[in-house]
């Protein structure tokens, strides 16, 4: 593969502009509508079966954000190779450098009747773990934390059925601090309404992280993003992002997955060897990053090496 055919799909100048302006770039195509349907038919079955999932969930979970559904590209082919696709790795590449690694994935379904998701920012990923420990940590000369999603949706994702809202620009600033406390409380799920809209956080209230209590997304500004199944956008963490609620005007699904960048310096859970979150806990032995293009050069991460239907899966 020659060079030009490996960075075939790197941001433009003026993508790149636009990114550094808003915080996010997108949606780009990737699957064709009818590909993408038939793919999810036949992921299904395999995200039901979680035996080979790379995490065992001890403790009360809510549905929406069961750690055995983490990083199922560890253990699910189809997976894997999506987080390391060209459209995605050369685009996130041209934004982060060479040498990048995803280190989580994550499902995000939205069932007919299902709250939006509340405004919200982060940066190291502490705000929800249970030992308050960072789990990405930049170098101390580093100019910015956070990490780049890259959610695609997996079915369509319409207002209604509650897509991805951004406020562009307000990557720059961060409004919540995550050394701050968050309670969980699975009841909550569903259950709160902010400014007439059903607007949660997966049982936590986003608000008691907020630097200035007084303080309110300025909602004016958001801009909504819709996406046709197989589309994915790329955006910085630390940028204020939310969703819409699902409305059930249709009773399909909607459900996004969602891949995490970083560049290889960035050190990945340095000071915690299991995941604690959304009420339970789940031991990070089998856990590793997956390195999608370039080389690390550091050796700060455990890393992982695929296998496709029992051949190695070789990344850039």
């Amino acid at each position: 593969m020659t060079s030009a055919e490996r960075t075939a799909y790197a941001l433009t100048a003026n993508e790149l502009e636009q990114f550094y302006r808003d915080g996010f770039a997108g949606p780009f195509d990737l699957y064709e509508p009818d590909d993408m349907q038939a793919k999810l038919r036949a992921l299904t079955p395999k995200l039901l079966n979680t035996k080979t999932a790379a995490y065992k969930q001890d403790g009360a979970m809510s549905g929406v954000t069961n750690l055995a559904n983490y990083d199922r590209h560890l253990d699910i082919d189809f997976l894997a190779e999506h987080i390391t696709r060209p459209e995605i790795v050369d685009r996130v590449s041209s934004i982060l450098g060479p040498d990048t690694l995803c280190w989580r994935s994550e499902f995000f379904p939205k069932y007919p009747g299902d709250e939006g998701t509340d405004w919200h920012q982060a940066d190291n990923f502490s705000n929800v773990a249970g030992s308050k420990h960072p789990q990405i940590v930049w170098p101390e000369d580093s100019e910015f934390g956070g990490t780049i999603t890259v959610w695609c949706a997996f079915t369509d994702a319409t207002v209604d059925m509650g897509c991805l809202q951004f406020i562009p620009g307000s990557h720059k600033t961060m409004n919540y601090d995550e050394s701050k406390t968050m309670d969980y409380n699975a009841e909550s799920i569903n259950g709160v309404e902010k400014n007439g809209v059903k607007r949660g956080f997966f049982g936590y209230d986003y608000r008691q992280l907020q630097k200035d209590p007084d303080w309110s997304p300025d909602e004016s500004k958001a801009i909504s993003l819709p996406m046709r199944r197989g589309q994915f956008v790329i955006f910085w963490s630390t940028l204020m992002h939310a969703s819409h609620p699902h409305i059930g005007k249709t009773q399909d699904m909607r459900l996004g997955f969602a891949g995490r960048y970083l560049p290889t310096q960035v050190r990945v859970y340095p000071f915690s060897n299991s995941l604690e979150e959304f009420g339970g806990s789940a031991s990070l032995e089998k856990f590793g990053c997956v390195l999608v293009s370039g080389q690390d050069h550091y050796g700060h991460n455990k890393f992982v090496t695929h296998t496709v239907n029992g051949t190695p899966f070789q990344v850039r």
